[in-house]
């Protein structure tokens, strides 16, 4: 007789409060796939320092419910997460959105091994995983949204992953505390901050904003 784990059970209930909190329904089977990802990220976790976070309860908010707290935000159907690491936000995204196309593009290749081998444990047919550098990266289409979670500053995270915008696309960058020094250096850079949103992620104590911007032409 298989024994679940107390943590698992509990990380099963925040996750279904979070999800009902951010007014998000999942498709079937969506829950048990997050979970499965988590006990994934814990595990392959300690061997390639994906995540410092051990207990699945706390990745619940730390990792999934943050990452979908950017789902009023997106545009379109084709998504790019730039620099996407343990597959944040853009695995959970893929997850509750099967209608979009989510990109994973990913420098480091312990992290690109992990999230080929997530992609295939869990069969999430709306996911692609790219190893290469944003500024290398040269698609066939161009992408609705890039969303990124921990891949930079503002500015440098316009400066690299613009071209990959398509024109009236936008760009996301998820954030802690409001990033004021970050935006003021943005916007001497040229960059057009559309809007900040403060976000209030369930369970999470700390704050949160979502900054979304547009890319520059010219």
């Amino acid at each position: 007789m298989t024994r679940i784990k107390p943590d698992l059970v509990k990380a099963e209930f925040m996750l279904g409060q979070g999800l009902s909190a951010l007014g998000l329904s999942v498709p079937a089977g969506g829950v048990q796939s997050m979970l499965s990802y988590l006990q994934l990220l814990e595990k392959w976790g300690r061997t390639y320092n994906l995540s410092a976070i051990r207990e699945l309860s706390v990745m619940v908010p730390q990792h999934l419910l943050d990452s979908l707290s950017a789902a009023p935000y997106l545009k379109g159907r084709r998504v790019l997460d730039v620099g996407s690491g343990p597959g944040l936000p853009g695995l959970p995204l893929a997850i509750v959105f099967p209608q979009l196309s989510v990109t994973l593009l990913e420098s480091r290749h312990k992290r690109v091994q992990f999230l080929l081998h997530v992609v295939a444990q869990l069969r999430l047919t709306n996911v692609d995983v790219v190893h290469q550098r944003v500024e290398q990266y040269q698609p066939a289409a161009k992408f609705d949204t890039l969303i990124t979670r921990a891949f930079s500053s503002i500015t440098e995270f316009v400066g690299k992953a613009e071209h990959l915008c398509a024109r009236d696309g936008r760009l996301i960058a998820l954030k802690g505390r409001y990033p004021r020094a970050e935006l003021d250096a943005a916007k001497r850079s040229g960059v057009a901050t559309s809007a900040v949103h403060h976000v209030e992620v369930p369970g999470l104590a700390a704050q949160r904003h979502i900054v979304i911007l547009n890319p520059r032409r010219g």
